[in-house]
């Protein structure tokens, strides 16, 4: 059965929730895990997760620890787009570092395309975890937002002339806190099109909704170009905005995109 997703506002998952006195007193942090995505040109895209363990003693054996009231299990993560996520479960932590977090994966993958439904081959070596590096100060008596974003368009692989595909998950792990936003509205809302966050080499990316809003999260501080690309039989030109300032803790809403 495919999990539910929350749909949670950006000033929700950017807010830093401080506990009370005694609960900072016991000098552990709260982590939050959510899993969000980029789009992917895909049907559906079906990720079986079966455990989620954060690392906060650099311990690569015996450190490991998996969220408590966890919500594991299939999740189709193309819904994950445009600011809805999956709330995956949460985790009390000494106050220090959180060195990194893993995925543990099942064999329940698959992926929708053109109307047919395939199984997605997971490497031999991923299922027993897919390890990213957090390397972030916690500190007593705050709560955290950890966001996984899986990108889906890059971490499918076809394999050759075989109709079959390969999961190579491309993931990359953010504390909200620590990261800022764009948002807009690209016009007219009726043409279909795909918003591209750019900063060097690193392109993150989202679709505007049917009011033809958008929402691009979990952008470490920085100047960004915005794309916006009409689909190709739509006939439109592309629209952009280059020199976007991202600061951390800030949703920064632009002009409207405006193709013609």
């Amino acid at each position: 059965m495919i999990k539910s997703i929350q749909n949670i506002s950006i000033i929700t998952l950017i807010a830093l929730l401080v506990w009370s006195c005694s609960d900072s007193e016991t000098g552990t942090a709260k982590i939050q895990v959510s899993l969000i995505d980029a789009p992917a040109d895909y049907d559906a895209v079906k990720i079986d997760i079966q455990d989620v363990q954060l690392n906060a003693s650099g311990d690569e054996e015996n450190g490991w620890q998996s969220l408590e009231s966890a919500d594991m299990g299939i999740y189709d993560i193309l819904k994950l787009t445009n600011g809805e996520e999956a709330f995956l479960g949460e985790l009390e932590l000494p106050e220090g570092s959180l060195s990194q977090i893993r995925l543990i994966l099942g064999s329940n993958n698959e992926l929708s395309i053109g109307g047919e439904t395939v199984p997605l081959t997971v490497p031999s070596g991923s299922q027993s975890g897919l390890k990213l590096n957090v390397n972030a100060d916690i500190s007593a008596g705050i709560t955290y937002k950890l966001i996984i974003d899986f990108d889906a368009a890059k971490s499918i692989v076809s394999a050759g002339n075989s109709n079959k595909y390969n999961l190579k998950p491309v993931i990359r792990a953010y504390f909200e806190a620590t990261t800022g936003a764009i948002g807009g509205v690209v016009s007219p809302v009726e043409v279909e099109s795909v918003v591209y966050a750019i900063q060097g080499n690193d392109t993150i990316s989202t679709y505007p909704d049917e009011t033809g809003e958008y929402l691009i999260r979990a952008l470490p501080a920085g100047i960004y170009d915005v794309l916006a690309i009409p689909s190709e039989q739509s006939g439109f030109n592309a629209a952009s905005i280059p020199g976007v300032e991202v600061e951390e803790d800030i949703v920064t809403q632009i002009d409207s995109l405006i193709f013609n």
